[in-house]
């Protein structure tokens, strides 16, 4: 089988020295470790040209599908409970019906690519709150100069603050909401906030607690500044909104915002991990995620206990968390992943494995994943990620994607 991936040097220390100072202070990535692990990449992940343009029609093929799936889950509140979702978000969905779908700006979704030995497969889409955009825009323009032989697949934060940019008008002042408490989600907004004002924007960064919206209008009413949104643009899991004081008006994520906002919440029907489930039940065929999606089921209907073929995911896991992949996860916390499967089947899916194809770079065997972005269902840049062993979590080394 043909690799899409092409033979790369690793950066000597002083250049990897250099570019880990470039990826602190010029790509907000201020603590680029976990535990006593560097979780920076010291080479690119370089993609053949050829492969790559497959990746952009499967990646935006995906992406068309996923919103067409997402307008008709909507209408079927019949469904949710099977999605996994928690009691108030359903509730809050079953009034999209009365409340209208929320006024959307850019629609930006990731989709998680790996390279197997069936081809490209997907294990996820990130439709809901897709991170990593400091990384994906940030490394390729620091590292393209030292392998001036390849070229970066694209700047989705550029492309995202265009995108915000002409939803916004050009003195629009836009609400970065976060969850303020986690750095790496602030440092992602803070790289996002610094391309919207190099495009003329004024941004505050600010938690959903700070929103107040009147006739789905939003404004934002903080110690620093109070006053109306022209957009709000959202890195708050859907999930985590129903925690929120009732005066902070979150079901307008949900329904009913004329503010326009990205990503609406309504995105958290494709980001469970039991969308599959629903597939039979729904007019769109799906035709691309059936292709590329591994076979996924319930976990009471697959044998996931007895067997290696199967992996079992938290329905609204993130970021490798809860993944269950027995030679992966040490085995205290796999009997922990099992229990929590058997008592909440429910909000937990079993997905078929796939062999992902390793790459072997200066001696070291690494599994990659291609994150790739699709802003309103076009590619507009990818993010990489390095993994020690066949599950990419906290622990995966963040790699710039060029390619040649």
């Amino acid at each position: 089988m043909t690799t899409p991936w092409l033979p790369v040097e690793p950066l000597d220390a002083g250049a990897f020295a250099d570019l880990r100072r470039r990826a602190m202070f010029d790509c907000c990535k201020w603590d680029p470790q976990v535990g006593d692990a560097c979780v920076l990449a010291r080479m690119p992940l370089v993609i053949a040209r050829a492969a790559w343009t497959d990746v952009i029609a499967t990646a935006e093929a995906l992406a068309v599908e996923t919103l067409a799936a997402e307008r008709e889950l909507a209408g079927r509140p019949d469904l949710h409970r099977a999605l996994g979702l928690p009691r108030p978000v359903r509730r809050a969905l079953r009034r999209v019906e009365d409340g209208g779908f929320p006024a959307e700006a850019a629609r930006l979704i990731r989709f998680d690519f790996h390279f197997t030995t069936d081809g490209w497969r997907i294990s996820e889409a990130n439709s809901d709150v897709p991170g990593g955009l400091n990384e994906a825009s940030g490394l390729p323009i620091a590292i393209a100069p030292r392998y001036p032989w390849a070229a970066p697949v694209g700047d989705p934060a550029e492309a995202y603050a265009c995108a915000i940019r002409a939803c916004a008008g050009d003195e629009g002042i836009v609400a970065l909401i976060h969850a303020t408490a986690y750095s790496d989600d602030q440092q992602m907004m803070c790289y996002v906030a610094a391309r919207l004002e190099a495009a003329g924007l004024r941004t505050h960064l600010a938690s959903p607690a700070h929103l107040r919206w009147v006739d789905g209008r939003a404004a934002l009413d903080t110690a620093w500044w109070k006053g109306p949104l022209a957009c709000v643009v959202r890195f708050f899991p859907a999930e985590w909104l129903c925690a929120l004081p009732s005066f902070a008006g979150w079901s307008a994520f949900f329904s009913g915002a004329r503010t326009p906002v990205s990503n609406p919440a309504t995105a958290i029907l494709t980001q469970t991990k039991r969308f599959p489930l629903v597939w039979d039940a729904l007019r769109e065929p799906l035709a691309t995620w059936r292709a590329v999606l591994p076979e996924t089921r319930d976990p009471r209907d697959a044998p996931w206990r007895t067997s290696d073929q199967w992996v079992v995911k938290p329905a609204l896991g993130r970021v490798g968390e809860g993944v269950g992949i027995r030679e992966a996860v040490e085995a205290r916390d796999m009997r922990r992943i099992e229990r929590q499967v058997r008592l909440w089947p429910g909000h937990w899916i079993a997905q078929r494995r796939f062999d992902v194809v390793p790459v072997e770079i200066d001696g070291v065997r690494l599994f990659p994943c291609l994150g790739v972005y699709t802003l309103d269902a076009r590619v507009v840049g990818a993010y990489g990620r390095l993994a020690p062993v066949p599950l990419v979590d906290a622990r995966a080394a963040d790699a710039a994607v060029l390619a040649a």
